[in-house]
């Protein structure tokens, strides 16, 4: 019954799957030039809207040109188009708009935001602009890329973060409080991106300041999403972060669902783990038995596989984006000719397409300037160099052009069939569907290196990696990453030279308290330096209640390390070898274990910015007293990661390790990746 009701269906769409035509436009260079200079033109005529009539609120209005915040309040388009002002070229801008964010910019605000949307728009915007800021020619920090206000910026909003995986299972909650933590009374049901869309993110914070603790939380929430797929591998819609039960079991790639799959193998890939790969390839499998039509992909129930809505979402057009990055290339070109007859019918993609009807579902009629589609023509021009999907840039490019610009901006387009507008423009029209149009359409522009030229570099800690090799990866929000950068912090300086750190700022601390005394001692002091004594003296007894809780802390973290690489765990230290790196390729991952000490990089930017005692006195309260505030007096994220190690709730196998024939990508490039990335300049 089953395999004829699929065959049914099959015959039902089969006159709307189209075939690759053979009649396409002839594109000369200076066809795609112009193009491209259009596509600057309108991104400048946005943000120049969003600069004039929305800043600081997070998003414009374009039809009454004002601003409005949406997912926080903290200039949202302004962080999110950064590396868009890079990648076209708009390098005095870029220096500009990073003095405002790092000096006018705070996320010590109470407010309650999206993990998953701060994740993918600010933290991945502020690594993406901290990575790419060499670029732009502005005044680099001596230690970067391991550091560097934007980085800075990103880790704080992180830390933020992070009480949200703070579950029994270590899948996050939705929402939390910048300051306070997960709000009270929160509800526990996530959607299956919200869980699985922090593996980049998180993964080149860590890679990048030496703290694992964000990409093994990142890590762990994937392992725990993975193994409560159904029987026959598929993932619902949303779980209860709590108990790891599905409260919505209609599965698709669309949704709620589809970042979760676009982040198994971009993480695969960035990060050289296999197991992620492994995941995403079994995954795969049961979508194209359940899920796949003729190219166009049914939302089913995840126990039983059984259609229960035969739609097309526009978010759903990454996916022939996803595929081209493990080769897929003859799947992914028939779905964007699906996905193409839908845009050419009503001009644009409708959120939600009934394929068997051949409609614009009800109350599903919009197109919010949304990158998806275009994003899948970028990636498979850059495989391909078919000129039909110039066409369909071209398509895209006029579309918006007619008929969503206003006069200080874009809009949303309300109604795909009448083209009425909406009043909004949401952040990643400049982060994403601007910026794939225009690498579309740019065909010499640094992100297409693939790996035809690089530089070596040489950090501060005379550490080498190769940079601007290519082989950039994109988060969801279209953020893009150097997967060379991140070979260039390896290792954080030992533990006896930070403790010599700690050390002679401690003793500069001591020696001006020492001198309040003495001259307290000799003479009356004033009472503003009786109370700056009285609070010094306390700030020190403090300080000791610090480094006692740190020893312990480090302890038990030497501990669950060692448990970490014990019982066979594939990460384990004897896998970290020359052999092994050259036996897996470039998928076995060093391990580091050190963990950045806090305390010591505050009283570090304490010694480079501060010169007076008295501004060293206000930053050593200022943190010591209110750092964690924002989380409340019982969470400590190194805690939580130690007992997450310690129970080793998901653990990974070494097998999947060595199924490199999971990673069926195209060789040349990734060839040529490896001899660029800089694996053989380390030491074993």
């Amino acid at each position: 019954m089953f395999i004829k009701y699929r065959l049914l269906i099959s015959l039902l769409i089969l006159p709307l799957t189209l075939q690759p035509s053979c009649s396409y436009s002839q594109y000369s260079r200076d066809d795609i030039l112009r193009y491209r200079e259009e596509v600057r033109q309108m991104f400048n005529h946005a943000y120049s809207g969003y600069l004039e009539h929305a800043y600081p609120y997070d998003e414009l209005r374009p039809l009454t040109c004002d601003g409005i915040d949406t997912w926080g309040s903290y200039s949202l388009t302004l962080i999110d188009a950064l590396d868009t002002l890079v990648i076209m070229g708009n390098y005095t801008e870029f220096e500009r708009v990073v003095d405002i964010i790092t000096n006018s910019i705070n996320f010590d605000i109470n407010m309650n935001v999206s993990v998953f949307e701060t994740n993918i728009r600010v933290i991945g915007g502020l690594l993406s602009a901290h990575i790419l800021s060499h670029k732009a020619g502005i005044a680099l920090e001596s230690d970067w890329p391991c550091n560097g206000p934007l980085l800075r910026l990103a880790e704080d909003v992180a830390n933020r973060l992070l009480p949200a995986f703070d579950t029994p299972t270590g899948m996050p909650y939705g929402t939390v409080n910048l300051k306070r933590g997960v709000p009270p009374g929160e509800t526990t049901i996530t959607c299956t991106a919200g869980i699985g869309t922090f593996i980049l993110e998180f993964g080149t914070l860590s890679r990048l300041t030496g703290d694992p603790i964000y990409e093994e939380i990142a890590m762990n929430a994937l392992r725990s999403l993975f193994q409560y797929q159904s029987k026959i591998g598929l993932v619902g819609n949303h779980i209860d972060v709590m108990t790891g039960m599905w409260t919505a079991q209609d599965s698709g790639i669309g949704a709620g669902i589809d970042s979760y799959f676009e982040y198994l193998v971009k993480g695969g890939l960035l990060f050289n783990k296999p197991e992620l790969m492994s995941m995403f390839s079994i995954l795969e499998k049961s979508v194209n038995k359940y899920l796949r039509h003729n190219d166009w992909f049914f939302w089913v129930s995840m126990q039983k596989g059984l259609i229960t809505l035969p739609l097309f979402q526009s978010l759903e057009a990454y996916w022939p984006g996803i595929l081209s990055h493990i080769g897929n290339l003859n799947e992914s070109i028939r779905s964007i000719h699906n996905y193409h007859h839908v845009w050419k019918r009503y001009g644009f993609t409708p959120e939600f397409y009934n394929i068997i009807q051949q409609e614009v579902s009800t109350n599903r009629e919009s197109y919010p300037l949304r990158p998806e589609l275009i994003e899948s023509v970028m990636y498979l021009y850059r495989a391909t160099g078919d000129p039909y999907l110039l066409d369909v840039g071209v398509d895209i490019l006029k579309s918006i052009q007619h008929s969503a610009v206003t006069s200080c901006g874009y809009a949303t387009i309300k109604d795909c069939r009448d083209h009425a507008q909406d009043n909004r423009m949401e952040s990643f029209f400049l982060a994403e569907t601007t910026k794939y149009l225009y690498l579309l359409f740019d065909p010499d522009n640094f992100i297409h290196n693939q790996g035809e030229h690089g530089r070596l570099f040489r950090t501060a800690s005379g550490e080498s990696c190769v940079i601007d090799a290519g082989g950039f990866l994109f988060n969801t929000e279209a953020h893009p990453i150097d997967p060379g950068v991140l070979r260039c912090c390896p290792k954080k300086p030992s533990s006896k030279n930070e403790s010599a750190t700690f050390s002679r700022h401690l003793r500069v601390f001591d020696a001006n308290l020492d001198a309040l005394e003495q001259q307290r001692s000799s003479k009356p002091l004033a009472m503003p330096d009786v109370e700056m004594l009285a609070e010094l003296n306390s700030l020190r007894e403090h300080i000791d209640r610090q480094l006692k809780a740190g020893a312990e802390r480090d302890r038990r973290k030497t501990e669950a390390q060692n448990r970490k690489y014990s019982f066979g765990n594939p990460l384990r230290k004897d896998v970290c070898t020359r052999q092994n790196w050259l036996k897996f390729v470039f998928f076995a991952r060093r391990t580091r274990c050190e963990r950045r000490t806090n305390f010591i990089d505050v009283i570090e930017d304490i010694r480079l910015k501060f010169a007076s005692f008295r501004n060293e006195v206000r930053l050593f309260k200022d943190y010591l007293l209110n750092k964690t505030e924002f989380t409340g007096d019982n969470y400590d994220p190194q805690v939580m990661l130690e007992r997450i190690l310690q129970e080793r709730r998901h653990s990974t196998t070494f097998a999947s390790f060595t199924e490199l024939k999971l990673l069926y990508c195209k060789p040349q490039q990734y060839i040529q990746r490896l001899s660029f990335l800089g694996q053989f300049f380390n030491s074993p």
